[in-house]
């Protein structure tokens, strides 16, 4: 990885979309620490100390990488995009006139990101109206709340959290067109890693707690380590996994033209196992945050309701249950949008391709369609066990306050992979040599 990096350096070019992407990076992060006006960050700062990091506080705080603890201009981060998102490819199945669109090739997509934008920044007013109310009914927060001062600081406020969503909306489009990597991820990425230092601090906490507590050294002195030695082969895994594929047989027919004979040749069709990336567990964690945010507003003390959030804690059964099928059914539903087996049984038809003991046409797509079901399942399976692996250690284990979760580690891992790999095609594409070199 880090030769690809100082290779794509060497070229000028990928050395100013290199460049550029980190100037993103960079004022994304200088976003996260501007205060948002009328605010006291001290006072809020305290309330995230006191909710915790396995919060919908603390996984808003995570995902901005610190802004939301900081009352920042980007305090709501990427979130209202990724939740616009999903709901633009969903209404894209459901309404024939979106569907359409898609299909009109590349205008049909831009009218689509231009409208993904109008509910982007729909979504961020309505969130961000969401958090001042949440602000202001916690003493402190908001320094001024009574008669039309306190009107006009409100609208302020809920201007500069809906204004930062969609620069960095904006941000991650420009990082798309002109950088390197996907703009989402990136900032995603981002705000992630500059939590490290902080799970870093806690593990060190708990090792320091080993020492100067007798009663819990053989607890935590062997259980922090561990947590370390956990993270790095999860790591090894996420690599292992997106590096697998299965290799489905081709064999060309012989074709002669003029004097020449053409095909006749053996290959194979590369399926990755975990095709659709780190998408799925995005949009499984933002879909899950709904019940955390509504905890938010609503928070009971006793009875069903108490017991019906602390199921959706992040620590909690259903919400682990939730997170496991829904991470499956976003798995398939992105293998149904990038494969079509049909389509693909009729370009190897079309090129005099066939699988090896295997009619073309119709046989052929049922074949795809079953390799492409398995080889689904076990890469959904598998970014299941990585997210849900933190989850059943925290609380086997008890340790808690750790802002890095599996969500956390595929994000940053398949990121980096997806940038390395986009990287090595487009050096790929600027050392290819044609017939005439």
């Amino acid at each position: 990885m880090f030769n690809t990096i100082k290779n794509a350096w060497r070229i000028p070019d990928l050395r100013k979309k290199m460049l550029f992407t980190l100037l993103i990076i960079v004022v994304f992060r200088f976003g996260s620490v501007i205060p948002v006006p009328f605010l006291d960050a001290a006072a809020l700062s305290n309330l995230m100390k006191a909710a915790g990091e396995n919060t919908a506080l603390g996984y808003i705080n995570m995902l901005t990488g610190g802004a939301f603890s900081y009352a920042s201009l980007f305090a709501m981060g990427i979130t209202p995009y990724i939740n616009s998102s999903i709901i633009m490819q969903l209404l894209t199945i459901a309404i024939p006139a979106l569907e359409r669109l898609q299909k009109e090739g590349e205008d049909g997509r831009k009218k689509i990101a231009a409208i993904t934008r109008y509910v982007t920044v729909g979504l961020g007013l309505i969130q961000g109206v969401a958090y001042y109310f949440y602000l202001r009914s916690n003493a402190g927060i908001v320094k001024i709340t009574n008669g039309f001062a306190g009107f006009f600081v409100g609208v302020v406020i809920v201007f500069c959290f809906t204004a930062g969503t969609a620069l960095v909306m904006w941000m991650g489009e420009q990082i798309n067109e002109k950088g390197v990597g996907n703009g989402i991820s990136i900032i995603l990425f981002a705000g992630i890693v500059a939590r490290l230092p902080v799970t870093m601090g806690s593990v060190w906490q708990y090792i320091q707690l080993g020492f100067t507590s007798p009663s819990t050294a053989g607890h935590y002195l062997v259980l922090a380590p561990l947590f370390i030695v956990l993270f790095l082969g999860i790591i090894w895994v996420i690599v292992f996994m997106n590096e697998a594929e299965r290799r489905i047989p081709v064999q060309y027919a012989k074709k002669v033209v003029g004097r020449k004979m053409y095909g006749g040749q053996s290959t194979y069709m590369p399926v990755k196992v975990a095709m659709s990336g780190v998408m799925p567990v995005i949009f499984a964690s933002a879909i899950l945050s709904i019940p955390q945010f509504i905890q938010i507003f609503w928070n009971p003390t006793q009875g069903f309701g108490k017991a019906f959030m602390d199921a959706f804690s992040n620590t909690g059964w259903l919400y682990t249950i939730l997170y496991f099928l829904l991470i499956l059914m976003f798995a398939f539903f992105y293998m149904s949008v990038q494969y079509n087996p049909l389509e693909m049984a009729n370009n190897l038809r079309q090129s005099n391709g066939t699988i090896p003991g295997l009619r073309p046409g119709k046989p052929t797509a049922e074949f795809i369609s079953k390799i492409l079901s398995k080889v689904t399942l076990i890469g959904a399976l598998f970014l299941a066990f990585i997210a849900l692996v933190p989850i059943i250690y925290t609380n086997v284990t008890g340790m808690y306050g750790l802002s890095i979760g599996g969500t956390s580690i595929i994000i940053i891992v398949g990121v980096a992979l997806e940038t390395v790999k986009q990287l090595e095609s487009q050096m790929m594409m600027r050392h290819y040599k044609g017939f005439l070199d």
